[in-house]
């Protein structure tokens, strides 16, 4: 199918046969003439209003792809943001006309059953001034906007389809990722499209709901690996194994999540690595290579530690490089289109191309035969269940906030990746903590960041600290907050708060529930043992101090009151480094608990 591509700029509606299916949307199929219909019925509409620039978001692909085309049509500036939040409609609203799926309270009609054609014949598009905008999390806390041409992106679909269009045949793209971001716009919306074949409008949110809607058709999943990892034993692998292919995008794909799917799904997940700033990069299959292969005319080279990236995606050349043999009937665009190129083109809103290159912001490994392998990234944008995340702006948007002195945001990994949250509130804030409790004022600042982010990727770990711990070398101690909030719940208490000063380190803790030693220490009446007391004192004494002298003896240890599954405690400890005395005690609200100190003292 790789040589019936159909250029996006016009051939997408007007060359695909009328009755062909364009979209299955809201349990119906959506044709080519449907399809050109609408989009001519809302370029007449959008052409009747004065605004220039739009911001657009919608729920479902269909929808979006209609619109797309109508204000490309139309002439339009278009914005396309991550998500609808209200903070995001409030930033862009000032400058765009908001279209769409907003949280305004109002259900959007999109006329997809108009049946009235518009009187006109829909001109083609010019491939290097069609141009949209797409909005990512840029290193400095502000949303990034990048510009993106028509070209751009038919040239990256060309590569796709030399890649995998004949494995794809004429297989429908389901989808558990969005389409308001480059992977999934590209993948699950201009590359069908392109390419002639049908894509479903919702997005499945697991493969159960994903297989099932496939019913009889042949069909791709376009996942993330937030999705694949969360396969298991029950899922259905029978119908994963039908598939035609899984793209996965958006970080790496764990090993162990390849494996499994490669062993009970038959399938080995086709992973891209890329970015909104420089399209697609490389691709790799893990049942293969752990290496990744660069796409076509991609090259890399490193400059004083920094790796940058020549991509003929940032510079199109006056004719396409993906055609066969160079013939007008087999290149990308018609001769008409590619005259219209210009020799160069950077995008107006990034800088970089392919002669001077596009910085990476990740760490790689440059293999002799020309692949290579990532090794982290150099600032701190993270990926949450696929949803692309700049810490830095999390954290200024909860020292935003008139009760936060200071914010830090880390990830802690687990089977799903979580966000944690270390804040130091300031004095009015420690009023409210005091008058409103520790589960409001979260919720509190939770709400104030729902209007920026989405919910998947707000903090689910909070601790509220006196001052940021800091390493010798005045760095936020890092190690010691990710020990702090990434605990084994069976073994240790979730720390809530921490307190430093000279004297010594106040940690608020609470007990779990399910703790691991309250079954068998009396069942009836679950108590937590004072040999594991002992433990905690000594897991968190050397976490914060340098105890590097083996344990003696236990002095003055008094067990004064019981301690129950779900209870909130204070953990005082004080270092005594001359006399090499751990000091605790444990108390809560009802009082005291235990206290005593543990002795450390070198072998004679």
């Amino acid at each position: 199918m790789s040589d019936k591509l159909l250029p996006l700029s016009h051939r997408v509606i007007a060359q695909r046969p009328n009755d062909a299916p364009v979209a299955y949307h809201a349990g119906q199929y959506y044709s080519a003439g449907q399809f050109a219909n609408t989009v001519s019925y809302w370029v007449d509409r959008l052409q009747a209003q004065p605004f220039q620039h739009y911001a657009l978001y919608t729920e479902d692909a269909y929808p979006f792809a209609v619109l797309l085309f109508a204000l490309l049509h139309a002439g339009k500036q278009i914005r396309i943001p991550g998500n609808n939040r209200p903070g995001t409609a409030e930033q862009l609203s000032p400058d765009c006309q908001l279209l769409g799926d907003w949280q305004n309270g109002e259900c959007f009609d999109y006329c997809l059953e108009t049946s009235t054609s518009a009187n006109r014949s829909l001109s083609p598009l010019n491939p290097s001034e069609s141009q949209l905008v797409i909005f990512t999390s840029g290193s400095t806390g502000q949303a990034k906007p990048i510009a993106k041409c028509l070209n751009q992106f038919q040239l990256e679909i060309a590569t796709l389809e030399k890649h995998w269009g004949e494995q794809l045949g004429d297989a429908a793209a389901l989808a558990t990722v969005s389409h308001q971001h480059i992977y999934g716009l590209l993948f699950r919306v201009l590359w069908p499209l392109s390419a002639g074949r049908c894509f479903h409008s919702q997005a499945y949110i697991n493969p159960e709901t994903l297989v099932n809607a496939i019913q009889h058709e042949s069909a791709y999943w376009i996942a993330s690996p937030a999705h694949l990892k969360r396969l298991d034993q029950a899922s259905p692998w029978d119908g994963i194994a039908g598939l035609k292919a899984i793209f996965s995008s958006g970080g790496a794909l764990p090993e162990q999540a390849a494996e499994q799917i490669l062993n009970d799904g038959r399938q080995a997940v086709i992973e891209i690595y890329g970015s909104s700033e420089t399209g697609g990069i490389a691709w790799r299959r893990q049942s293969m290579t752990a290496a990744w292969t660069l796409f076509s005319g991609m090259r890399l080279s490193c400059i004083d530690g920094k790796w940058l990236l020549h991509s003929p995606y940032l510079e199109i050349p006056p004719s396409p490089p993906f055609s066969k043999g160079g013939d007008e009937e087999s290149s990308v665009f018609s001769k008409e289109e590619s005259s219209h190129l210009p020799r160069t083109h950077l995008p107006p809103l990034e800088k970089g191309g392919a002669g001077r290159g596009i910085q990476l912001d990740d760490q790689i490994i440059l293999l002799d035969d020309g692949r290579f392998m990532l090794h982290g990234r150099s600032d701190r944008i993270v990926k949450i269940e696929e949803k692309r995340l700049s810490l830095v702006e999390l954290e200024q948007r909860l020292m935003g906030e008139p009760w936060v002195d200071e914010a830090h945001a880390l990830v802690i990994t687990h089977h799903r990746d979580v966000v944690a949250a270390v804040v130091v509130l300031n004095r009015q804030g420690l009023e409210q903590l005091a008058i409103q409790g520790r589960n409001r004022l979260i919720r509190q600042l939770r709400r104030t960041l729902e209007q920026w982010f989405e919910s998947v990727v707000l903090p689910r770990k909070w601790l509220f600290v006196n001052t940021m711990p800091l390493t010798s070398q005045g760095k936020i101690n890092q190690p010691l907050l990710k020990s702090l909030l990434d605990f084994d719940n069976r073994k240790l208490p979730q720390a809530l708060a921490l307190e430093m000063t000279p004297e010594g380190v106040r940690l608020g803790l609470k007990v779990p529930e399910d703790l691991l030693y309250f079954p068998d220490h009396f069942p009836s009446y679950p108590i937590l043992p004072g040999v594991v007391q002992l433990a905690w004192v000594e897991h968190f004494g050397k976490l914060f101090f340098v105890i590097d002298k083996p344990f003696s003896q236990l002095e003055v240890v008094k067990f004064t009151q019981v301690i129950q599954p779900g209870d909130e405690l204070t953990l005082a400890l004080d270092w005594k480094a001359a006399s090499g005395k751990l000091y605790f005690n444990f108390s809560s609200e009802r009082g005291m608990h235990s206290s005593g100190r543990m002795v450390y003292e070198g072998k004679e």
